[in-house]
Formats: C-alpha cells, structure tokens, sequence
C-alpha cells in the first residue's frame, strides 16, 4: 500500500486502510469520508474491519473483478 503510511493499529494489506487516512489522503472530511466508504460498503465493493475505535477499509477483489466483468459483457 505505497499511497498509504504505516498505520499505529491495522495492518495495511491483512486489515486495510484507516478511514481517517483515506480523508486526507482525498483531502474531505472525516464525515464526508465515511459517508462514501458506507455506500461502497453496500454495494459490496469494500469491507470494513473496526479495530479498537477506528474502522479499516479494505477493497472486495473478488467482487470488483465480478462487477468488471459483467460491465464487459454489456459492452
């Protein structure tokens, strides 16, 4: 995870990325951040992982590639 620093808690890779650091990373709020990272959440694209009081973000490969896929196929 070259875009992200290390973080304190959560592994990058096994965990994902803290939602605090993905909102400045994007440069928004925490809350504008959050809201985002829900509706990925629902549509299945990322999962999210809470570890003490914060919440990792780490992205569905598997459903991703399946969302690819059939947008291919509609080509």
């Amino acid at each position: 995870m070259k875009h992200f620093p290390p973080q304190v808690d959560g592994d990058l890779v096994r965990d994902g990325v803290c939602g605090v650091l993905i909102a400045r990373k994007l440069h928004i709020s925490q809350p504008t951040a959050s809201e985002h990272l829900r509706i990925l959440c629902q549509a299945g694209l990322i999962r999210p992982k809470r570890i003490k009081k914060w919440i990792f973000y780490k992205r569905d490969e598997v459903k991703i590639n399946h969302l690819k896929t059939m947008a291919l196929a509609k080509l």
